[in-house]
């Protein structure tokens, strides 16, 4: 609960950072590379060693990344300072959604969908497509693969879940066969 707010303050402070400076874009893609650098072991380890001094990280990252925003990089030191340095990935979706509700895009939400093998293209758009028609408001896919559920799809839109995998249905018939 408390690393939710600490995510919201985070995410409404670089809102208002990038409101100010017109940069909202700049931002986002700042935050979005900062979310997958912080997924590299050997850069996080660094980002998070206190014997390392804030030049030399900042000059790794800088290294890594020469268009990230000088600021960006000191936002991301502080977190892995405070070791949240995890929390960055949820920070830019935060952000993302502050942006889109200022945008006038509060309508658009977020489609996880799991499947057993990757979807190309053409399914992304087309299977993007059917689900903002059966929810009724656009979506962002956040595609998955996850090969244990099989075959078929899960999709969760907010609260809504629905479980087309073969996993979910054989899992269905046991309860039933059990049951009856």
């Amino acid at each position: 609960m408390a690393s939710d707010v600490f995510v919201k303050r985070y995410a409404k402070a670089l809102f208002n950072i990038a409101l100010k400076r017109k940069e909202f874009r700049k931002w986002q893609c700042d935050l979005r590379t900062l979310a997958c650098l912080a997924g590299d072991v050997t850069l996080s380890g660094l980002l998070r060693d206190p014997e390392v001094d804030y030049d030399t990280k900042a000059r790794v990252l800088h290294e890594r990344c020469p268009l990230l925003d000088p600021l960006a990089i000191r936002v991301v030191c502080v977190l892995a300072r405070q070791g949240r340095l995890d929390m960055i990935g949820n920070i830019s979706e935060e952000y993302r959604r502050l942006v889109d509700h200022y945008l006038g895009m509060e309508a658009v939400e977020d489609a996880e969908v799991i499947t057993a093998i990757p979807l190309d293209n053409e399914d992304r758009l087309m299977l993007a497509q059917r689900i903002t028609d059966i929810f009724g408001k656009s979506i962002v896919l956040k595609p998955k693969v996850d090969p244990s559920i099989i075959g078929g799809i899960i999709i969760r839109v907010g609260d809504e879940l629905i479980d087309g995998s073969v996993c979910g249905k054989l899992e269905a018939l046991k309860k039933e066969v059990i049951s009856g």
